[in-house]
């Protein structure tokens, strides 16, 4: 109230006041004004946001289209959308500063939705620590899809979940949802918070133009996969099954608590399932002490690391669990 009225008074005598030092004067004002208010803060703050994220992110130009988007995973690799690298050759990459370098394919991940591009010297900066997100955080959608400068988006987080069917044929295990626009050319960029660090990568290659992102966790897993095999090794077991409910006096015997399970309807002949001992019957409910309720959460189970390795699987077979040992095999 007091700097209300203070206010009122000077507005109230600066028309007594010379010209010159009534400019000072409102010059003066429009500092005071801004310094209390929020509005500006916030705006400076994703003006901050952009610029710092924006020294990582490129352009992308690898298909015939317009150019679509990268973000600076390591001083010579960049990852970028899987969808928007239509060729495996004549790819280029334009830094912040407008140097144009080439760039071939390192790897891909169609299921995921992203791909590795390999500069030919070390050129970029590359992102910080990525951030942590959450449903209602406030973001900004990032992306240099041409010679204009970066560009963005301002959005909320309005969904987190995963695993998710991709209209890619695949499963991602893990997505977020915003409503940032996705312009033409955002694709690969990456999404960021307001204080500029990487909570996802941009695409609208995995449902049908919907904006999602990539969480930087799962996008920064697969980039290291891809950079040092080339693509990612997805596995199989050779089995049908069905979620099924356990019964209470199951879960006892279990020593948990665990309300479903994947009862096995079928298993293929010489498959990694029937060489590892899993029969039609059995309720698979744990692969390496991860809980399996649900198809999505077998297939998610077997991706990366687990295939072509030994894993246990729990079973719940007449009833009583066992533990069986089962090589994944790769899914082609």
């Amino acid at each position: 109230m007091l700097e209300f009225q203070f206010l009122f008074k000077l507005l109230s005598g600066i028309c007594k006041i010379r010209p010159e030092r009534q400019i000072i004067i409102l010059l003066f004002l429009e500092e005071l004004l801004m310094s209390n208010n929020p509005l500006f803060e916030l705006s400076e703050a994703m003006v901050a946001a952009v610029t710092k994220a924006g020294a990582s992110t490129v352009t992308v130009d690898a298909r015939r289209r317009i150019p679509a988007s990268g973000i600076a995973y390591a001083p010579d690799l960049i990852l970028t959308a899987s969808h928007v690298v239509e060729r495996d050759d004549d790819i280029s990459v334009t830094l912040p500063e407008g140097s144009k370098l080439a760039a071939r394919l390192a790897g891909r991940d169609p299921g995921s939705d992203l791909a590795l591009l390999r500069l030919e010297t070390n050129a970029v900066t590359a992102q910080p620590a990525p951030g942590e997100a959450s449903v209602g955080q406030l973001v900004l959608a990032l992306g240099r899809p041409g010679t204009d400068g970066i560009q963005a988006s301002l959005g909320v987080i309005s969904a987190i979940g995963g695993p998710v069917h991709t209209g890619r044929g695949g499963l991602l295990e893990s997505y977020m949802r915003t409503d940032a626009i996705p312009y033409p050319g955002f694709s690969g960029g990456p999404l960021v918070d307001a204080a500029g660090q990487v909570l996802g990568i941009n695409t609208s290659g995995l449902a049908h133009g919907a904006s999602l992102a990539i969480p930087v966790s799962l996008a920064w897993q697969v980039a290291e996969t891809l950079a040092k095999h080339g693509r990612v090794r997805r596995g199989y077991l050779g089995i049908r099954s069905q979620p099924v409910e356990i019964p209470a006096a199951q879960q006892k015997v279990l020593g948990r608590e665990q309300a479903s399970g994947l009862l096995i309807i079928s298993v293929e002949k010489r498959s990694p399932a029937e060489n590892g001992g899993l029969l039609v019957g059995d309720i698979i409910v744990a692969i390496e002490e991860h809980l399996v309720a649900d198809p999505d959460e077998l297939f998610a189970a077997l991706v990366g690391e687990a295939v072509g390795v030994p894993t246990p699987i729990e079973v719940l077979r007449g009833g009583q669990p066992q533990k069986l040992t089962v090589t994944i095999g790769e899914r082609k």
